[in-house]
């Protein structure tokens, strides 16, 4: 991948640095170099911070700042060089910023290579087989495969896994309530999505758990059975777990979900016990009085935890190390296993990342969770053993309703359009749920409303996408004008719309790099929407068709360049890029 401009402006000054300090009879220290992106575009478009260099020159940064200005010269990719204050500030030049609209227009603008080579295991999902995916799942999936699409544009091979909680006390209750009161339904005979069925025979156990507390146990001796490997109760447990598999995937593809690799706990979690009474023997862990088997964590502030009950089963924890060590095993060498998890977790993976340290497995400090806050409604929080949890499908199908009613009111749409609206319908409704979320980052506890997310102003999904269509409904029009664009001059005279906007396009390699590097999808959702302002901005102030050449040939090449990173962000966010709305 070539450098972006603002890279290669960099390397230029770096180079420009070391010559003028050469001549001074002096050299650069590459870790004097420190970049900033000045508070206006009138300041200049990239500053160099001259602290560093104050020690080593004995001058304070200001007269530093004015003698590097003063010794600069001419350099093409720079219209002015300024001293302010302590700040060199540099004003890239107008050929320069147009250079970029060629590589733009070019699949994979703006990713890097920084992980040629290099394999990431991401974990998100992770849904328990006894209920519907929910808001909450909702926020796990669209930061996992957006975080999985930003990793692939900085080089790295991402595995993508979902780890499914398809055993314990919580599957058991479902399957309880479907035996003592399911009368053999099925989700055919009822017309109901499987998952659906399944979650509301886990509302009705905790309703007549209120009822007769000795559910309780009967749901106990239901795991016992299980564990045991009794037949009938294995093949009811199979049973209502492929309906909900059938129900996930539903849901699943209808977002967009895609895994590599699917893990089951039923199937990873016996062997943790193997690996904890190894540690018992090597001294790593300690044997309570009551038989329990514990690791001392008070060094690193996690204090004590039980690894193993007093009777020998398995805590939760116990399955969690011996899943990670087999997701190692399976695809190890690996650069870093990621876990999108909520927050209510965060203590748990400490304690495992530190346990699977002190067990000798030096790849555990490579592991990371990537905690998410809660999300909720206006109306409050959700709690799936009470039926209050927002049904992700609900939510999609009352999001896409929304849309519809919204496009018909706009009536852009003709009687033949039947199938292209109820897609845009759909479509418009994901894009509010998704840049919502997105935007907000993974650490907030967050609120949605669905009905001001799908406004066609201001920072949401819907109106990244009316830009986008903007942007096509202006190229198809270029088109059946039969507007051929002319090759780029050399030279060119930028109003400042148009500086503007490719300065923003400048940043788009900084903005995919830093969300990978942090997690964080929120910097690249920041940069999409003041892109969108800044193409708006442009469009509104720039005549575009009926324009003279050759600033005719260069808008229409900046309008091209932008509709292809544009459409190129929303499909790494996820969200459709619709070319009519």
């Amino acid at each position: 991948m070539s450098l972006s401009l603002l890279q290669t402006a960099r390397r230029e000054i770096a180079q420009r640095l070391a010559q003028i300090l050469t001549a001074q009879g002096s050299q650069l220290d590459e870790a004097w170099l420190k970049w900033e992106t000045p508070p206006q575009r009138e300041l200049g478009h990239l500053a160099l911070a001259c602290f560093p260099f104050a020690k080593a020159w004995r001058k304070g940064p200001p007269q530093i700042a004015q003698d590097l200005a003063q010794a600069w010269g001419q350099h093409p990719l720079f219209s002015q060089v300024q001293a302010a204050g302590p700040y060199l500030n540099f004003f890239l030049s107008d050929t320069a910023l147009v250079g970029q609209i060629a590589a733009a227009q070019q699949p994979g603008f703006g990713h890097s290579q920084t992980g040629h080579n290099k394999r990431l295991l991401l974990e998100y999902s992770s849904p328990n087989t006894n209920k519907p995916l929910h808001l909450g799942h909702g926020r796990n999936n669209l930061l996992g495969m957006c975080l999985a699409r930003l990793l692939e544009t900085q080089g790295y091979e991402v595995v993508k896994v979902n780890l499914v909680n398809d055993r314990g006390i919580h599957i058991c209750k479902s399957m309880l309530a479907y035996q003592k009161w399911g009368q053999g339904a099925t989700p055919e005979g009822r017309g109901q999505k499987g998952d659906k069925l399944v979650g509301d025979f886990y509302v009705l156990y905790d309703k007549k758990l209120k009822e007769a507390p000795d559910l309780e146990a009967e749901a106990q001796a239901l795991l016992r059975a299980w564990e045991a490997g009794d037949p009938p109760t294995l093949a009811l447990w199979q049973q209502m777990n492929q309906w909900v598999y059938t129900g996930f995937s539903a849901t699943y593809q209808r977002l967009g979900c895609e895994f590599d690799r699917y893990y089951y706990e039923s199937q990873t979690y016996q062997g943790g016990r193997e690996l904890v009474l190894k540690a018992l023997e090597q001294g790593i862990c300690q044997q309570e009085e009551n038989g329990a088997v514990s690791i001392d964590l008070e060094a690193e502030g996690l204090g004590k935890k039980i690894l193993l009950r007093g009777d020998g089963t398995s805590m939760y924890i116990t399955q969690d190390l011996n899943t990670t060590l087999t997701k190692y095993q399976d695809y190890g060498p690996l650069e870093a296993a990621l876990f999108v998890v909520g927050n209510e977790q965060d203590n748990h993976f400490r304690v495992l990342f530190k346990t699977l340290e002190r067990f000798g497995f030096d790849w555990a400090t490579s592991c990371e969770h990537i905690s998410y806050g809660m999300i909720t409604l206006p109306e409050g929080k959700m709690k799936s053993r009470e039926g209050t949890v927002v049904d992700l499908d609900d939510l999609l199908n009352q999001l896409r309703d929304l849309a519809l009613s919204e496009i018909e009111d706009r009536a852009n749409f003709g009687p033949q359009e039947t199938e292209l609206k109820a897609f845009t319908a759909e479509a418009l409704g994901q894009a509010a749920l998704k840049f919502f979320i997105l935007r907000s980052g993974a650490a907030k506890e967050i609120q949605f409303n669905p009905q001001e997310s799908l406004s066609f102003e201001g920072q949401t999904g819907p109106y990244l996408q009316y830009v986008h269509a903007r942007l096509s409904s202006l190229l198809a029009k270029a088109d059946a004008a039969g507007l051929t664009t002319l090759p780029l001059p050399p030279l060119v005279a930028l109003v400042p719309a148009e500086q503007a906007l490719l300065l923003q396009l400048a940043h788009y390699q900084t903005a995919l790099a830093e969300a990978a590097e942090t997690r964080n999808p929120a910097t690249l959702a920041t940069w999409v929407y003041q892109f969108c302002k800044l193409f708006n901005q442009f469009y509104f102030e720039c005549r575009i068709l009926d324009e003279a050449e050759p600033v005719r040939s260069l808008r229409l090449q900046l309008a091209k360049a932008c509709q292809a990173v544009l459409a190129q962000s929303l499909q790494i966010l996820g969200i459709h890029p619709l070319n009519k709305m």
